[in-house]
Order: C-alpha cells, then structure tokens, then sequence
C-alpha cells in the first residue's frame, strides 16, 4: 500500500487518489476559459482605447467624422463603430486615418497594440504630433534635432525606421 501524499498533492487528487482523467480535461478548460475572458477584456479595452484616441485627435483637429472618412478612405458608419470602439482598424487602416488626421501612425500603432511603445523624448513627440505640420516638415525638424544629438554625442531619439525610409524616399 502506498503512503498518502500530503504536500504538493495535484489539486484534482481525492484522499491520495489521482483525478481523473476527465477531471483534469475540465481542470484545463476551466483554466483556459479563464486565461481567454482575461485576453478578452484586455481587447476590448484596447479597441476602446484607440477608438476614443481617434475620437479625440479627430475633434482636437477639428475635422468631422465625415471629413476623415473620405480622407481615410473608409464610410462614416465605420469610421463611428471605430471611434465608439465596436471594431477594431487593421494597421492599414489606422495609417489611412493617421494620414487624414496628419498625425503619426506609429501613435495609433501603439495605442491598438500593433507596436510596442519606444522611448521618445517630449521633442520627438510634441513634432510628431503637430497637427500644424505636414509629415514632410516634421521629418526635417527631427533631422536636424537628431543631427543636434548626435554632435553632442547625446542618445539617439530617432524615430522609427519606416519613418526613417520613408523620409529617404523624399529626399
């Protein structure tokens, strides 16, 4: 006969006596129900979350909803579910968007969870988020700041490398 375990005992076990097998099966769906309403949530949110930045930077702009539609290139209907945060942008929408409200991209990438956040320094941002400059004129302010930085031998405060080569492009 074999001694009970006490410690560590697996917690589907019953007086010493292994779950079963179907217990187990039911253990881990519990677990992963659990694990995907979390995920869930925290999508939900993240729709929310860009859907009210658009909304903000739309008004901040002062462009209506029908305006960045058609820049966008997206119906107003869609553009409200967006906005309410009932669907979630692709990226290719969300740099149409970010074109119509003359605002970086990389911020509405971050802010749906398609890139992570970089570290960027309070010029970087206030440039990029201009709404009075065009991406070209933003591209040369942060040219000659880097310039400035790096003849300072300062951190680079770069922006991204698509930014980067699509700036080059222009050039």
């Amino acid at each position: 006969m074999a001694p009970e375990r006490s410690a560590g005992r697996d917690p589907g076990e019953r007086h010493g006596q292994p779950a079963e097998p179907a217990e187990r099966v039911g253990q881990a769906v519990d677990q992963v129900g659990q694990v995907v309403g979390q995920a869930q949530q925290v999508v939900g949110h993240a729709v929310e979350d860009i859907g009210s930045y658009i909304r903000s930077q739309r008004e901040a702009a002062q462009v209506s909803m029908r305006q960045l539609a058609r820049s966008a290139g997206v119906s107003n209907p869609y553009l409200s579910q967006v906005e309410r945060g009932l669907r979630k942008p692709s990226a290719e929408i969300l740099q149409q968007i970010a074109k119509g409200l003359r605002i970086s991209a990389e911020a509405l990438y971050v802010r749906a969870g398609i890139l992570e956040e970089r570290p960027a320094g309070r010029v970087t941002d206030a440039v990029l988020t201009d709404p009075t400059l065009n991406e070209r004129q933003k591209r040369v302010l942060l040219d000659v700041y880097e310039s400035f930085r790096r003849e300072n031998d300062l951190p680079d405060d770069t922006p991204t490398a698509t930014q980067t080569s699509s700036s080059q492009t222009r050039k």
